[in-house]
């Protein structure tokens, strides 16, 4: 049976903390697809569009490297209906820190109640990595700061030009 994994989020915008969770997930799985939500709840600084295409961008580089990698977005529906909709039997989640913990644990149980045929993985984060997060990023380059060590080179470049039109 191909094991097919699903890593969701909203990646507003891709870090190396995620390229990381990926570069680890792909060893776990046959196909990986990059689900690339809209955020519910979250007022994203780059259009789904956009993060789509930084996530294509960042998987072509990946290519070869394990499983196949496969980008899609998705909106308006539960995470586990979209496992479903795209064959994934796991969940690939990442956690940074114990606060990721107590919102991805709540979340598992629902997901486990909706569909007891999907199951979910945990990736800790690269302790290189365990600061990073899109937020942070963001206030970064807001406030003209160093980003090169939290993205890839083409999302800062994306990102420090947002705020530049800004």
């Amino acid at each position: 049976m191909k094991r097919i994994g699903l890593y969701p989020g909203t990646f507003d915008p891709v870090t190396l903390g995620h390229l990381d969770i990926v570069k680890r997930a792909v060893k776990l799985v046959d196909h990986l697809v990059i689900g690339v939500a809209t955020g519910t709840g979250k007022a994203p600084l780059f259009s789904l569009e956009e993060r789509v295409q930084m996530w294509r961008h960042e998987a072509d580089a990946l290519a070869g490297k394990g499983a196949t990698i496969e980008v899609q977005s998705y909106s308006n529906t539960l995470q586990v209906k979209f496992a479903q909709s795209v064959g994934a039997n796991v969940i690939i989640r990442g956690l940074r820190a114990v606060s990721d913990f107590e919102y991805e644990f709540q979340m598992v149980a629902m997901n486990q109640r909706l569909n007891t045929e999907i199951e979910t993985v945990f990736l800790m984060a690269d302790p290189r990595h365990q600061a990073v997060a899109s937020r942070l990023v963001k206030d970064i380059v807001a406030m003209g700061g160093d980003i090169s060590r939290f993205v890839p080179p083409g999302v800062a470049a994306r990102l420090t030009s947002k705020f530049l039109r800004s």
